[in-house]
């Protein structure tokens, strides 16, 4: 369906994005989808045309938090409406494909509803939205990609590049099979022509994203199917690309080839985050992980050979349905064993449709699982700062990334990954410096520059 010209004056748009990175490239590539039609970015939805939520179902009370921000945008939209001024809502993103028909129900103030998989017939959806509320959870991921338009000039010298979406796996936690569909890989040439036009418009770090990025198993341009290693390695030979990261794996999916890249491409960078969930057998089976902390480890430790600088990081859920004491201890020890960079911990709480959910009998108390995540985070904590004191009075390479909140200061990252903020003039954003460690903590690092005069 196409656009009528009049439609096309100057509009402005709102996107508020929760969760994973993955939401931050579905939120940009929206905006470029919304672009030609006349949107451009607002930082508030007091003024905008069109707010769009983009959500995420893995946090705890995710549906509440969404019902609440509607309610202040219901009110943002009556005040514009008095006004004459029309204001579009919707809700995207992985609440609204578990909980579209629900949403629509109880919010009359939304005018759209759709899925991760379906924001590419966002014009279709708009022009259809003029006469009638619009729900869209349709899963068809692999014509999303064929359909997105060029890649803004907006993601700076670090971008984002989904190469994986969906997950076959049915942990029983995660609402993501459900949400985002089986599992998916761009074909070989589709990643590499976005990566190169990333780079033409000034990328010079990508991060590489799927739901298990690592299961990726992409056509290549032999006809031969391409694992995560290789297409690295293809990419690596991009020369305006210096930097590559990718994230999120699954401890059954990592193939050596993937360890022989971190030890053979240099543009790789020497950093995993690899989500172990427990440290328990039993909790792991409960789970349905379909991995025991021993084969995580011994992942890990095959990285660790292949790149021995290497730096880990996991997820880890706290208080799962029948965890015992016993079984947090066995995670406690793992995380010992490890000694993590960087970590995401959280309390389990329930998400409704999963298995775990129907767990009731074997439910593990609020404050246990409180007391539990403490311990657990202090642990962690120790870890962390180890790990960044280590690198003070070091010189490391830093990408500089943006602007610091602190005026005169920059913030960049190190290849393991860790933040930085230094006192550098804006001209050297985009830039990799070296920068003197001289301070540490838990999650941040700050440094001077080696080089004080860089020239003009």
């Amino acid at each position: 369906m196409g656009i009528a010209m009049s439609e096309l004056k100057q509009k402005k748009l709102y996107i508020k994005t929760w969760g994973c990175q993955m939401n931050v490239y579905d939120s940009r590539r929206m905006s470029d989808i919304l672009s030609p039609l006349g949107y451009t970015a607002t930082e508030t939805p007091e003024d905008a045309d069109m707010v769009i939520l983009n959500t995420c179902h893995i946090r705890e009370k995710a549906t509440d938090k969404v019902f609440s921000e509607i309610g202040r945008l219901r009110d943002i939209k009556e005040d514009r409406a008095a006004e004459g001024k029309k204001t579009l809502i919707a809700v995207a993103g992985c609440v609204a494909q578990a909980e579209g028909e629900f949403i629509m129900e109880r919010a009359k103030a939304v005018d759209l509803v759709f899925g991760p998989q379906a924001y590419h017939e966002l014009p279709e959806m708009i022009v259809k939205a003029t006469g009638q509320r619009i729900v869209n959870t349709d899963l068809g991921v692999d014509t999303k990609f064929d359909t997105l338009p060029q890649e803004s000039l907006n993601h700076g010298p670090a971008a984002f590049l989904s190469v994986q979406e969906g997950c076959d796996k049915f942990c029983t936690f995660c609402v993501v099979p459900y949400t985002r569909g089986a599992e998916y890989s761009r074909p070989v040439e589709q990643v590499l022509n976005e990566a190169k036009k990333l780079a033409a418009s000034g990328a010079i770090e990508i991060t590489l994203l799927g739901q298990n990025v690592n299961a990726y198993h992409g056509e290549g341009k032999d006809g031969k199917t391409w694992g995560l290693g290789r297409l690295i390695e293809e990419i690596a030979k991009i020369d305006e690309i210096k930097r590559i990261r990718y994230t999120t794996s699954h401890p059954v999916d990592m193939e050596e080839e993937l360890a022989y890249a971190h030890r053979d491409i240099p543009k790789l960078m020497p950093y995993l985050h690899l989500p172990v969930q427990s440290g328990s057998n039993k909790v792991l089976k409960a789970m349905n992980r379909k991995h025991t902390a021993e084969s995580y480890l011994e992942t890990l430790s095959q990285f660790k050979k292949h790149r021995p600088d290497i730096a880990f990081s996991s997820d880890f859920i706290v208080g799962f349905p029948g965890e015992t004491e016993e079984d947090f201890e066995a995670t406690l020890a793992c995380v010992k064993q490890v000694g993590y960079q960087s970590a995401y911990s959280f309390k389990y709480s329930a998400r409704p449709g999963t298995p775990a959910a129907a767990m009731q009998a074997a439910i593990v108390r609020e404050e246990i699982k409180q007391e539990r995540l403490e311990r657990l985070q202090a642990v962690l904590n120790e870890q962390f700062l180890a790990f960044n004191q280590r690198v003070v009075n070091t010189l490391q390479p830093v990408l500089f990334e943006r602007k610091s909140d602190k005026s005169g200061q920059l913030q960049g990252r190190t290849p393991y990954n860790q933040l930085v903020s230094v006192p550098a003039n804006d001209r050297l954003i985009g830039q990799i410096m070296d920068v003197k460690i001289n301070h540490a903590s838990p999650t941040a690092l700050r440094g001077t520059l080696e080089l004080l005069e860089v020239a003009e």
